[in-house]
C-alpha cells in the first residue's frame, strides 16, 4: 500500500492539469454560446414632425389655416342703395345644413387647396372648372384660428368673433375683417371650409390701400326668404363691393342664394295665371354685385339659387371671371348667371351655367369682352340685350363668343332691343358654338317687348357687322333655326354667316330661317339655307344720320 501511493508533488501536479482542463471545456462553451446569431427585432423610432411653415404672403393658400388676429378696424360708411340695381335678383332660402358643405375644390380634383393667388397679379389661366363632377377627398373642417408672428395679411372670419353655424347674424364680424384688410397692402379674407356664415346685405366700400383677396372654403347665405330680411336693409342687393380696385373673389366654396321664397312671391311670372304677375312686392337682390370697381377677379366659386341675377357687374373695368359653376332651377325667373353692364375688358372664361334666364346678358355700354369655353343651359342662351328700352340709347362693341356650347336652352346666340332706342350694335363674333336642342339657335330680335301693348316706333339700335361663324347642332322645330327680325327703319346690316348647320332635334323636316329687313352676306353653304337675307347695303341708311356710338 506504501508502494501504491503517489508522491505529494506528482499528485499537485496531476491536480492542477485536472482544473485547468476543466476550466478550457467552460471557456469554450461559453464562446460557442455567443457565437450564435439570434433573430433580433428593432422597433424603428418615427421621424418627427417637420414643422408647418408659417405663410409669408397672402397668395399662399395653403396656409390658410393658420391665422392671427388683427385688431379690428372701426366700420366704414357705406353708400346707399344705388339705382342702377333696379335688374336686382332673390336668393333663395335653405335650412341651414348640419352637414359641412363640399370640399373646396370639385373644380379641381387634383389636389385639396384652391388655386393660390397673387392679389397684385390675378391669375391668367384658371384651373378650369372639373365638369365630371368627380368629388375630391373631404379635408377636414378648418380648425380654431391660432395665433402666429407671421400671417398677419390671413384674416380668418372667426378672429373676429363669426360662427359659422349658419344661424348667426355674421355681419359685423365680416364688416371687421373687411375694414381691416382695407388698411393692409396685401390681405387676404378666409372663410374657412366646414363652416356656414349667414351675411345681411352689406356693402364692402373702397378705395382700400391694396390688393384683398377673398378666399371662399365655406358657405355664404343671406337671411332665408323676404319674410327674414330686415325692413332696413335693401331687398335689391345682397353683397356689394363698391370702388374696389384689385379684387380677387376665390376658393371652391358655395355661395347660397337661398331663392325659392323670393321665387315664390305672387309678382313672380310663373306663378299667375298663364304666366301673368299678381300685384304685391317685388323687389328680390342681386347676390354679388361689383360696382365701379377695377381689376376684379371671380374664379373657382360655385354659386346657386340666387334671387336674380348671381353676378351683377355695374361701370366696372378689367374682369376675369373663371371656373364658375353656376346653378338655378329653369323655371326659377330673372336669375341670369352673369350681367355686365357699362363694363369693358371681361374676360368670362371655363365656366358652366345652368339657370332660369340668360346664361350671360351684355348690357349696354359694354366692349371688349371675349367669352370662350362656356357650357349653358338649360337657359335662355348668351344675350346681347336687351337695349333701349324706354327711348334709351345703348352701345355695345366688340363681343366675342367662341368655343362653347348651348344646350336646351330657349335661345343660343342673340341679340334683343326695344324699338324706339338710338345707338348701335357692332363688331359681334359668334364662333365655333355646338347647338344642342336649343330652340332659337340664332336671332336677332329688333321688336323685343314683355307685354303685348308695345307700338311699332320708327327709331331703334342700329345693329351691324356680326358675324356667325362655324355654328352647329340641333334646334327645337318649335322655332326656325335662323330668325333675323330687324327694324322697319333702321335694317341690319352685314351679317356674315358661315359655316352654319343646324339640323331638328326630331324629325326629318328642315325649317326655313326667317328675315325681316336683315342684310348680309354668304360666303359658304349653309345648312339650311338662309335664301331670305338680303344683299347689298339698304339705300334707306345712305341718307339717314345713324347714331354709331
Amino acid at each position: 500500500m506504501a508502494n501504491s501511493r503517489l508522491p505529494l508533488p506528482t499528485f499537485c501536479i496531476f491536480f492542477l492539469c485536472l482544473f485547468l482542463s476543466i476550466q478550457a471545456r467552460k471557456h469554450y462553451h461559453t464562446k460557442h454560446r455567443h457565437n450564435h446569431h439570434h433573430k433580433t427585432y428593432a422597433i424603428s423610432e418615427p421621424p418627427s414632425p417637420s414643422p408647418t411653415p408659417q405663410p409669408t404672403d397672402p397668395s399662399n393658400t395653403n396656409a390658410y389655416n393658420s391665422t392671427s388676429a388683427p385688431s379690428p378696424s372701426p366700420e366704414a360708411p357705406s353708400p346707399s342703395d344705388d339705382g342702377n340695381a333696379d335688374n336686382s335678383t332673390d336668393a333663395p332660402s335653405l335650412s341651414p345644413s348640419s352637414e359641412p358643405p363640399n370640399p373646396p375644390n370639385d373644380y379641381n380634383s387634383t389636389h385639396a387647396s384652391s388655386p393660390s393667388v397673387d392679389p397684385k397679379n390675378p391669375p391668367k389661366e384658371g384651373n378650369g372648372y372639373n365638369s365630371t363632377g368627380a368629388p375630391s377627398p373631404s379635408p377636414s373642417p378648418s380648425p380654431a384660428p391660432a395665433d402666429s408672428p407671421n400671417d398677419g395679411n390671413v384674416l380668418d372670419v372667426r378672429k373676429f368673433g363669426a360662427v359659422g353655424d349658419g344661424i348667426t347674424d355674421e355681419t359685423a364680424a365680416f364688416k371687421m375683417a373687411w375694414d381691416t384688410a382695407c388698411e393692409k397692402d396685401l390681405a387676404v379674407i378666409l372663410v374657412p371650409y366646414g363652416f356656414s356664415f349667414m351675411i345681411q346685405s352689406t356693402i364692402f366700400t373702397g378705395p382700400c390701400q391694396g390688393s384683398i383677396v377673398i378666399q371662399v372654403d365655406g358657405t355664404l347665405m343671406p337671411p332665408d326668404g323676404p319674410e327674414s330680411w330686415p325692413q332696413k336693409y335693401s331687398k335689391r342687393q345682397w353683397l356689394v363691393f363698391y370702388r374696389i380696385n384689385h379684387l380677387s373673389l376665390l376658393g371652391g366654396g358655395v355661395i347660397d342664394g337661398r331663392g325659392q321664397k323670393w321665387w315664390d312671391l305672387p309678382c313672380k311670372p310663373h306663378k299667375g295665371i298663364n304666366g301673368t304677375t299678381l300685384s304685391g312686392p317685388c323687389d328680390s337682390p342681386v347676390a354679388i354685385r361689383f360696382f365701379m370697381s377695377s381689376n376684379l377677379t371671380v374664379q373657382g366659386l360655385r354659386i346657386k339659387d340666387s334671387p336674380q341675377f348671381h353676378f351683377r357687374f355695374d361701370s366696372c373695368k378689367n374682369v376675369r371671371i373663371e371656373s364658375l359653376h353656376i346653378t338655378a332651377p329653369a323655371l326659377s325667373p330673372n336669375t341670369d348667371g352673369i350681367h355686365i353692364e357699362n363694363t369693358n375688358g371681361v374676360e368670362i372664361y371655363n365656366s358652366v351655367i345652368s339657370n332660369g334666364d340668360d346664361c350671360i346678358s351684355i348690357g349696354s355700354g359694354c366692349y371688349d369682352v371675349d367669352i370662350r369655353n362656356m357650357t349653358c343651359g338649360p337657359g335662355h342662351g348668351i344675350s346681347i340685350g336687351s337695349l333701349g328700352n324706354h327711348n334709351s340709347r345703348a352701345c355695345v362693341s366688340n363681343i366675342t363668343v367662341k368655343d362653347s356650347v348651348i344646350k336646351y336652352s330657349d335661345n343660343g346666340v342673340r341679340i334683343k332691343t326695344w324699338q324706339g332706342g338710338s345707338g348701335a350694335v357692332s363688331g359681334i363674333i359668334f364662333n365655333n358654338i355646338h347647338m344642342n336642342n336649343v330652340r332659337n339657335p340664332i336671332i336677332i330680335n329688333q321688336f323685343y317687348c314683355l307685354t303685348k301693348e308695345c307700338t311699332n316706333q320708327t327709331s331703334a339700335v342700329y345693329v351691324s357687322d356680326i358675324q356667325y361663324t362655324n355654328i352647329k347642332g340641333t334646334y327645337d322645330i318649335r322655332s326656325p333655326p335662323m330668325h333675323f327680325a330687324c327694324s322697319d327703319s333702321v335694317p341690319c346690316t352685314n351679317l356674315t354667316i358661315s359655316e352654319v348647320e343646324l339640323l331638328p332635334a326630331k324629325g326629318d323636316i328642315v325649317l326655313d330661317p326667317f328675315c325681316w329687313n336683315a342684310y348680309g352676306d354668304l360666303p359658304t353653304i349653309t345648312i339650311p339655307p338662309v335664301s331670305c337675307l338680303l344683299e347689298g347695303f339698304p339705300r334707306s341708311l345712305l341718307d339717314n344720320q345713324l347714331d354709331h356710338c
